[in-house]
């Protein structure tokens, strides 16, 4: 066989294998992402199924307890609110008001974050409120 083809050869080949190795990598990518639920999504929430829960966290609600904090987080509008108990790492700016993801599952009425997981937005400075205060 001439060098020439067989250099064709194996840059089919390389190529092909590229494009199957880019193409697994995407897959495995987007199915590993999991969607953010609110607390009005978690009404039919299964026992032990994890999700990823995002909203503001209830006024008043926030207790300390031994190596972590129990609160409500409540939709963005105020409808529907869940208990979390969470141990773990608490973000510095987490308090009343914050919006705040964590990872939880089902136990009970209550929901149990994952250890390390609760993440505080910060709020942003564009906002209509902020922009309010700030004139």
């Amino acid at each position: 066989m001439p060098p020439a083809r067989k250099r064709r050869i194996r840059l089919v080949v390389a190529l092909s294998a590229a494009v199957v190795l880019a193409c697994a990598l995407v897959f495995t990518s987007l199915n590993a992402s999991s969607e953010a639920v609110t607390p009005s999504e978690l009404a039919a929430a299964k026992a032990g199924a994890s999700y990823q829960l995002t909203g503001k966290v209830v006024d008043g609600s926030v207790r300390n307890t031994n190596g972590g904090v129990d609160f409500r987080v409540r939709d963005r509008d105020g409808t529907s609110s869940v208990p979390v108990s969470y141990v773990g790492a608490v973000p510095d700016p987490f308090r009343d008001g914050r919006e705040v993801i964590v990872t939880v599952r089902k136990e009970g009425a209550t929901f149990v974050g994952e250890r390390d997981s609760l993440v505080t937005k910060c709020p942003s400075k564009f906002t209509e409120d902020a922009t309010q205060r700030s004139s």
